[in-house]
């Protein structure tokens, strides 16, 4: 996931913006591209994971 994809996310279920974890990322030649990590909701704290550079943003209970 591109560092700047953050400037147009935010939480599927309240519209809020999220905050990014960072656990394993990678430079780019022109970018940040994070490799792992978590998406957390600023108001309700709902926790999207970052997996393979992928952020999953479907709900809880969703995911399986």
């Amino acid at each position: 996931m591109k560092e700047t994809l953050m400037d147009i996310l935010c939480c599927p279920l309240d519209k809020e913006a999220l905050e990014l974890e960072v656990t394993q990322k990678e430079p780019n030649q022109t970018e940040t591209e994070i490799i792992d990590g978590e998406l957390v909701c600023t108001e309700c704290g709902t926790e999207y994971p970052i997996n393979d550079g992928i952020p999953n943003l479907l709900p809880p209970d969703m995911r399986e």
